[in-house]
């Protein structure tokens, strides 16, 4: 399609073993937990019963894929990295044998916890602690998985950022030598966009590097992770430069706590603020909204792609007859 006048490009679609999600607008992907202490109590799946139905659930609100999780992101008790697998595997195993068409995405960082779900039929691999584990990206690609790239400014797994400052760079040599567009002007806080930009850059070039495609490596700017609220709105109203990495770019937004702090709000009343960030992010040209609300989300993608002119609307009768 040809450029429109003030609408931004298009997002890189997201293609995993070989088949592209949601081309004419951005995916959905639904959280689904098998933890007992997930940050939302919505999202808690105490069995793999609860998980499936959970799934079953977000297939019917227009998921496009889910993401299965079995430890928590934030701090909490320890969850070795056997636990974990007992955790999730057996999901995977059940949502592929029920779900032969939907990608699933496993959130985890460990690769051993990557090679067991791998060989159960998982798709993508994502990865919130940016790459902690380096083999993480080579089960990726010997299995062929997509894999998501994300920034937590060096915060180590499952710990909360202290005070986190990305100070602008004297020159553009960081820049530079990321490979990515400087943006024109400069605004305080880019400095956390520029510190984003190079390691997205490095990571995705990594990932390709070891054989993924490049369609299938997310970019994820990981929004409170190592991040305080300022730099999390920031990189929300700065999506595009994301974009240019030209990857497909995940965001992560739902019901966070930059949403909670921007509207002093608690977790459970986050869905309104995180749906003006998700359409924002789309506008944008954002590729895979990961979410806990699947329904709504799917109704404001649509129609940021009807906004956007990526796709027609539903059903155009009025004034016609």
């Amino acid at each position: 399609m040809s450029a429109r006048v003030g609408v931004p490009p298009r997002g890189v679609p997201l293609r995993l073993r070989g088949r592209v999600l949601a081309p004419d607008r951005p995916a959905v992907m639904a959280v689904v937990n098998r933890t007992p202490d997930s940050f939302f109590p919505g999202a808690r799946a105490a069995d793999d019963d609860a998980a499936l139905l959970a799934v079953r659930r977000a297939v019917d609100h227009g998921a496009d894929l889910v993401d299965i999780g079995g430890v928590r992101a934030g701090r909490g008790p320890e969850v070795s990295p056997g636990e974990e697998i007992d955790r999730v595997l057996g999901l995977v195993r059940r949502v592929r044998g029920a779900f032969p068409d939907l990608a699933i995405s496993v959130d985890t960082w460990r690769a051993e916890v990557a090679q067991a779900v791998a060989l159960a039929g998982a798709d993508l691999l994502n990865d919130t602690w940016a790459g902690h584990d380096p083999e993480l990206v080579t089960v990726a690609a010997e299995h062929g998985l997509g894999i998501v790239c994300s920034h937590t400014g060096g915060v180590a797994p499952r710990t909360d950022p202290l005070r986190p400052q990305y100070p602008l760079p004297a020159g553009r040599l960081a820049a530079r030598v990321a490979g990515v567009a400087q943006p024109e002007p400069l605004d305080a806080l880019d400095g956390v966009l520029l510190d984003v930009l190079a390691t997205l850059a490095a990571g995705a070039r990594r990932a390709v590097e070891a054989g993924v495609d490049p369609q299938a490596v997310l970019v994820d700017p990981t929004h409170d992770f190592g991040k305080s609220t300022w730099h999390s709105v920031h990189l929300t109203r700065r999506t595009a430069e994301l974009t240019g990495l030209r990857h497909p770019v995940l965001m992560a937004l739902s019901r966070k706590d930059f949403v909670g702090e921007s509207l002093g709000l608690p977790v459970d009343d986050r869905l309104e603020g995180t749906l003006a960030a998700t359409a924002i992010a789309a506008w944008q040209g954002a590729t895979v909204f990961r979410v806990h609300d699947v329904l709504a989300t799917r109704r404001v993608v649509e129609m940021v792609a009807v906004l956007r002119g990526d796709s027609p609307p539903a059903g155009a009768t009025r004034g016609l007859a």
